[in-house]
């Protein structure tokens, strides 16, 4: 197999078939419905998460704080840019309330960058874990936090407040990292991960992700495992980039799903605990799983 992948895919390529997924309407319908009655976003919408189907039509979804718009205009994503709303102090409540009524046992916490607010976004978090921990107190919860430049003050407050699974994303290997992020570099992400997973209680979980299809070289991912490992990361996500429009990072290439399964078994003989490679794999899809694999129920 080529070491090098940097074919890149024309626009008119036609989308591989595992994209063209299905899903009951009626029940995504009911779901949108009671987020939006919340007033709650999620990075599934935001996103365009390709599992939206899947998960809506199942009852989960990753909850998505601090509101729709991101201070940051990273050229893989297709969240929102522009100028973010003043905190909702009432939102923490309503992601508890979300939580409750769709009878979730893990959640998922997300968020937009806040490089506006002088916490970054972290105390926001606190108090969602907070509240869901209140009214939920069976719910496992997982946050999936910005990089908070990188600030370990701000990482202290977040891991205080215990969540189970704390994820930040790498998104790729080090040398696309200046292409595809804004203001987000490989170091500092991997100085996050090495900082939560050094301070946090031994029973939380630390998690990360990364996109394929960048132009990513099989070396470059292998030394990225080779880096989260180094510093003891417990689980990785691993999933297709799908190049959100025109004016974002072009997508270079449709991964062969043998590689996804090449990628499963070098990252787990290296000693993830739990890892998902798969083209539709998103960091927070089907979360609840690690936490069985790890926990064997």
């Amino acid at each position: 197999m080529k070491d090098l992948h940097t074919k890149t895919v024309k626009q008119e390529t036609p989308k591989p078939t595992w994209l063209k997924v299905t899903y009951d309407q009626r029940k995504v319908d009911k779901m949108t419905h009671l987020l939006d009655g919340l007033q709650l976003n999620t990075v599934c919408a935001e996103a365009n998460c390709p599992n939206l189907g899947e998960c809506f039509g199942s009852g989960t979804a990753s909850l998505m704080i601090l509101g729709p718009n991101c201070t940051r205009a990273c050229r893989f994503c297709d969240v929102p840019h522009g100028r973010p709303a003043p905190v909702d102090l009432l939102e923490p409540t309503r992601v508890a309330m979300a939580t409750k009524k769709l009878n979730l046992k893990h959640v998922v916490v997300t968020s937009v960058d806040r490089d506006d607010l002088p916490d970054l976004g972290a105390d926001q978090f606190v108090r969602v874990i907070n509240e869901i921990r209140k009214y939920n107190p069976e719910t496992t919860i997982e946050v999936l936090t910005p990089d908070f430049q990188g600030k370990t003050e701000l990482l202290d407050r977040v891991i205080a407040a215990k969540p189970d699974v704390f994820n930040h994303n790498m998104e790729t290997v080090r040398s696309l990292t200046p292409k595809v992020r804004y203001r987000a570099t490989y170091d500092t992400s991997l100085k996050v991960l090495a900082y939560v997973k050094a301070h946090a209680p031994k029973d939380m979980f630390v998690k990360t992700g990364i996109m394929l299809g960048l132009g990513e070289t099989d070396p470059e991912v292998y030394q990225l495992m080779d880096d989260l490992r180094a510093i003891d990361v417990d689980f990785l996500t691993i999933g297709q980039y799908v190049q959100p429009s025109k004016r974002h990072y072009q997508l270079r290439e449709w991964v062969p799903m043998s590689r996804y399964e090449q990628y499963y078994k070098e990252a787990m003989s290296r000693g993830f605990k739990f890892v998902a490679s798969s083209p539709l794999v998103r960091s927070s899809y089907k979360a609840r799983e690690e936490l069985e694999a790890v926990y064997g129920k």
